[in-house]
């Protein structure tokens, strides 16, 4: 097992219908910083984790759901987890901007193991993102 000092950060490729759009998103609203990048694909660095935008529009979109915590999760989402003033941050930011949550803020599992700040929305392609953050950060595979 890895020690959570010695942590490796993660690489995920996910489709996007437009790369403008996707560097407004991830780049701006986000404030992920851009890597490399070409027209058909930009790399971000994702709170330290390479995440790759490829154009690619008809791989696009959220389709399925499952429940948790009374609310329907995206099946399929990526995200990350952070400090909590910086999740506070965000989830005000998306608030002020206007943000159309798929869940709003909200603290999940609360008084259970496990308690979570998480909020789920969508980028401009369809692509499900959930934020959170633990008080307890120890508690992150609390069962």
């Amino acid at each position: 097992m890895i020690e959570a000092a010695q942590r490796i950060p993660f690489h995920l490729a996910f489709p996007v219908r437009d790369i403008a759009e996707a560097r407004a998103f991830y780049g701006d609203l986000l404030e992920c910083p851009e890597g490399r990048s070409a027209p058909e694909w930009v790399d971000f660095d994702f709170y330290g984790h390479q995440i790759v935008a490829h154009l690619a529009p008809d791989e696009c979109g959220h389709k399925s759901s499952s429940a948790v915590d009374g609310h329907q999760v995206p099946v399929r989402h990526f995200g990350a987890i952070v400090p909590m003033d910086k999740w506070q941050a965000m989830a005000d930011k998306l608030v002020a901007q206007k943000t159309a949550f798929v869940i709003e803020p909200y603290i999940r599992f609360k008084g259970e193991p496990g308690e979570q700040a998480t909020m789920f929305f969508l980028d401009p392609s369809g692509n499900a993102i959930e934020m959170k953050s633990f008080a307890d950060l120890s508690s992150l595979f609390a069962k």
